[in-house]
């Protein structure tokens, strides 16, 4: 099926210029554009079985490292999620054509969803699959559920480390992030996206609570939306059960983009 082309694409500007590493292979449309969680690298299991999946298929397939991840430039405490969206819009413009999913996994479900809004009006997003999506997650799903010694010191020293349970290299939660992510919140307000979505939602994940995830449906009100939820899945759904689960939410919804 030959290997995805690696290429750099210069985002930002001045001394917020930074290079993105970007895996994109050649195909036809509708392309797949994987956005990947908080802290996690191009090369990650889903984003793997997506690239295979689209060559399988003859499609196109785009995932990069946002900036301060894997093999692109910055440092990850620098990250806000401005940043990082501007990571995935200025690569999706830049490498993109013709119509896309765009597949985003915790952080990345927000940034689709943020992306899908800023991108509206330009038709390309022509669905959503979302794995656990971590909306509004420097509020609900950080800020909120720190205790007070914790809050303290992300307000004090500018930035508080907590365990992950993934690695052994624990996550820097910055106050920059915290901040900067109140820009982006939708809170209560409804999310129009513009095309279809489809949730994927382990119910036993510890890091985006199932009932996190179902009321983020409640606020997709104007879009068609399938929830799909897994009792025995956890946060990551990268079991090969559930990557069959996603890359038949994939091909439904490029069905329903060809037969469109």
């Amino acid at each position: 099926m030959g290997e995805a082309s690696l290429v750099r694409v210069t985002v930002g500007s001045g001394g917020a210029a930074r290079k993105i590493a970007v895996l994109t292979r050649a195909g036809t449309s509708p392309g797949l554009f994987w956005l990947g969680g908080f802290r996690s690298e191009m090369t990650g299991t889903k984003s793997v079985a997506l690239d295979a999946h689209a060559a399988g298929h003859g499609w196109a397939a785009t995932r990069f490292d946002y900036s301060g991840h894997g093999e692109s430039d910055g440092r990850f405490e620098d990250g806000t999620i401005s940043m990082w969206l501007e990571d995935s819009i200025a690569i999706f413009d830049a490498v993109t054509s013709g119509p896309q999913i765009v597949i985003g996994s915790s952080m990345g479900g927000w940034l689709a969803l943020l992306m899908a809004e800023a991108l509206r009006e330009g038709g390309r997003i022509a669905g959503l699959v979302l794995i656990a999506p971590a909306a509004d997650m420097t509020h609900d799903l950080m800020w909120t559920q720190f205790d007070d010694a914790a809050r303290s010191e992300i307000t004090g020293n500018g930035v508080f480390v907590v365990p992950n349970e993934y690695s052994d290299e624990p996550y820097p939660i910055t106050l920059k992030l915290i901040e900067d992510g109140k820009r982006h919140l939708f809170g209560g307000r409804l999310i129009e996206t513009g095309c279809p979505v489809h949730i994927l939602q382990g119910a036993q994940d510890t890091d985006v609570p199932w009932r996190h995830a179902a009321d983020l449906v409640s606020h997709l009100a104007s879009d068609d939306v399938v929830f799909t939820m897994i009792k025995d899945g956890d946060h990551r759904l990268s079991r090969p059960e559930d990557l069959a689960r996603l890359m038949t939410a994939v091909d439904d919804l490029a069905a329903e983009i060809t037969v469109g």
